[in-house]
């Protein structure tokens, strides 16, 4: 398994440290590591402002009505745009008030780590007593859909994130209708299903008092301006999120069908990864690695491997290493 710096988070990625040890030229990899579209949205043609000047209100205000149609995010919710969604996961335990947050695993890992560093206490495990609920919807990196009934806000618990960075795939499964609820943040990631994750863009949609306190924490000018102009077009543009949904359902049923060949079992995921139990997950991820394929291991489970979705142009050199 492909080693990462001490203290460093488990993550897909790390194509540098796979290139170290398996060699090759960075084209000749195929990196399945993360759950990034394969097939971006295509990059519009950007105003010459947006690298050189500031982004003024009225940009950044047409990306929060560009996202507020896509996401037909109810009246009362805010909305708040961020570099990437990992921003707002490290800057969010520090916007609010308690000290104990239940997240269940397993799931991804970073919200853990943000809370942990803000000095909550957190509990793997759904409980009573807890001043934050933190769910992945889809989860990472088995695919579990939440029910809107599991949790409720502020009756039960004050404070519920929903991390719905996988969601667009899905969008009929979204509980973004509970974003209008007092003590509710829902999470998107804009780099996996437009498959622009160097963009860094990401929204933060709920509680206005919540969404304030963050955008304190970010400061001005957090989104910057080709961001700002790309994401506009592609939230603009839901006819090329529907042919994408249609795609990605074609692709990962393709991916099952070659893995299960291959005598691994599909364990979940969505459309954008999928997880499969194999004998020896550390065994795969060194055969795939070695025919410049790179995989996701986990390591609570060593049965666990997870692949993103290849390019159209690379599924030769899956199922070659197959």
């Amino acid at each position: 398994m492909i080693g990462r710096p001490p203290g460093q988070r488990d993550h897909g990625g790390g194509l540098d440290a796979a290139l170290a040890r398996y060699g090759g030229a960075r084209g000749d990899w195929l990196d399945l590591s993360t759950g990034i579209n394969p097939v971006p949205y295509p990059l519009p043609a950007l105003p010459a402002d947006a690298w050189t000047a500031l982004p003024d209100r009225d940009v950044a205000r047409a990306l929060e009505q560009a996202a507020r149609r896509f996401w037909a995010v109810p009246d009362g919710a805010a909305v708040l745009a961020a570099p990437g969604a990992s921003a707002l996961i490290a800057r969010l335990p520090g916007c609010l008030a308690g000290n104990r947050a239940m997240i269940p695993a397993p799931t991804y890992n970073e919200h853990r780590a943000a809370f942990v560093a803000a000095g909550w206490q957190v509990e793997d495990h759904l409980q009573a007593g807890a001043d934050a609920l933190v769910v992945v919807h889809p989860n990472n990196p088995d695919g579990r859909l939440w029910l809107a009934d599991a949790f409720s806000a502020p009756a039960v618990i004050p404070v519920v994130i929903i991390d719905e960075s996988f969601c667009d795939i899905a969008p009929a499964s979204s509980m973004i209708a509970l974003a209008a609820r007092p003590g509710v943040v829902v999470l998107k990631s804009f780099g996996k299903f437009w498959g622009l994750a160097g963009v860094r863009l990401g929204f933060a949609i709920g509680d206005p008092a919540i969404l304030a306190r963050l955008a304190e924490a970010l400061g001005p000018w957090a989104v910057a301006g080709p961001a700002l102009a790309i994401g506009t077009a592609a939230l603009n543009d839901p006819g090329w999120a529907a042919d994408t949904r249609q795609r990605l359902a074609q692709d990962a049923a393709r991916l099952d069908g070659l893995m299960t060949g291959a005598g691994a079992e599909v364990v979940g995921g969505t459309t954008l990864f999928r997880l499969y139990r194999v004998a020896d997950a550390a065994a795969w991820h060194d055969r795939l690695a070695r025919a410049q394929i790179l995989s996701r291991v986990f390591p609570y489970a060593s049965d666990w491997l997870r692949l993103g979705l290849p390019h159209p142009a690379c599924w030769a050199q899956l199922q070659s290493a197959l």
